[in-house]
């Protein structure tokens, strides 16, 4: 039986936030402000060849550790100020164990999910900063061989339930027990007033370049918004386990993340973990250990998600060093005034959510 990602009714901002709700913590509980969640790491937490957390903990001084009850692979780390940072060494197992300690109280916790993706060349340079308004799930589909796929398809990849491309599905029995066609969305939606907010407080922010980076972006001829310096922007976050590359799957990733938002949602990145992590997310909302209005996902391309004319795509084909770190520096860079806005701002941002209607 495949994975559902059960939709919402109505927008994720109008959602009763949890803490209207939540038990008045115990004197030794900890309630975090902010936790900065990330995939991977190179080595050491810091002072050596920087990953998706190394800028994070090494800026905002993440100089504590609170080990995790229930899995020792697992240790937060977090400053004076209440910020917090985990890698997920063993995948969401970490966001439900981080949950379900009793010592924790996660009912007022902003969540920040970072890291590094492909980037959409018609969209985006290498370098650049997206904020997520959904997170869509590119795994669970129908898929025919390309070689067999009808001569009037784009491609062989199509929604379950559906009978060609670029169309939702109508019969939700194809999921055994589904009997509502809303429970077979693929878009996991955001706070779109806290999305905003965020969005504006790091537009401005000053982004690092690399002059490899720069001469990577003369090769886009006919691509405006690749050839950028690198810059912030509003984008989707497309997550699928299969690692693709190419301009045939990069227009299915385009039109696959319209499709299940409605023709709203504009294709930005492209990872393998963020569908995982937010569908775990919802689950720990169901269960009222998160309030899931809480949730901003932000990521940074390291590197196209399709080569430049008349590349080799073998070799385009996950050739991320050039721009990983700079994505590294600019995810950080983009993500820290938010960060710091809702420390400084605590004592309000505990029970009014920014960006949303008081």
């Amino acid at each position: 039986m495949l994975g559902l990602a059960f939709a919402l009714t109505g927008p994720i901002s109008s959602l009763p936030a949890f803490c209207a709700t939540a038990p008045t913590p115990a004197a030794n509980t900890i309630e975090p402000k902010v936790i900065i969640v990330t995939g991977w790491e190179n080595g050491a937490d810091t002072g050596d060849a920087p990953g998706e957390y190394q800028f994070w903990v090494e800026r905002l001084h993440l100089d504590q550790t609170v080990p995790i009850k229930g899995i020792s692979t697992q240790v937060l780390r977090r400053n004076a100020d209440g910020v917090y940072g985990i890698v997920l060494k063993d995948g969401i197992t970490d966001l439900a164990a981080l949950a379900l300690d009793t010592r924790f109280d996660l009912h007022h916790t902003y969540w920040l999910f970072t890291g590094i993706s492909g980037v959409n060349p018609n969209v985006a340079s290498v370098g650049s900063v997206a904020w997520s308004r959904w997170v869509v799930d590119g795994d669970a589909l129908r898929e025919i061989d390309d070689r067999s796929i009808p001569h009037s398809w784009p491609y062989g990849l199509y929604a379950i339930g559906a009978d060609k491309p670029n169309t939702l599905p109508n019969n939700p029995n194809h999921y055994g027990s589904v009997t509502d066609i809303a429970d077979l969305t693929k878009a996991y939606p955001l706070n779109r007033g806290l999305e905003h907010w965020a969005y504006k407080l790091s537009a401005s922010v000053t982004l690092a370049d690399a002059p490899a980076i720069s001469a990577q972006r003369k090769n886009w001829d006919g691509y405006p918004n690749a050839q950028k310096v690198p810059f912030v922007l509003e984008g989707e976050t497309l997550g699928a386990y299969r690692y693709w590359h190419g301009a045939r799957r990069n227009t299915w990733a385009e039109d696959w993340v319209k499709l299940w938002t409605k023709g709203e949602g504009l294709f930005a990145m492209t990872n393998e973990e963020s569908q995982l992590n937010q569908a775990e997310m919802r689950i720990l909302s169901q269960l009222g250990h998160i309030d899931l209005a809480r949730i901003m996902v932000l990521r940074s391309g390291s590197n196209f998600s399709m080569p430049p004319a008349h590349a080799d795509i073998t070799h385009s084909m996950g050739d991320e060093g050039p721009g990983q770190v700079i994505a590294f520096d600019n995810n950080e860079r983009a993500g820290e005034p938010v960060v710091k806005e809702l420390v400084k701002n605590w004592s309000h941002f505990y029970n009014h959510i920014p960006g949303n209607p008081l």
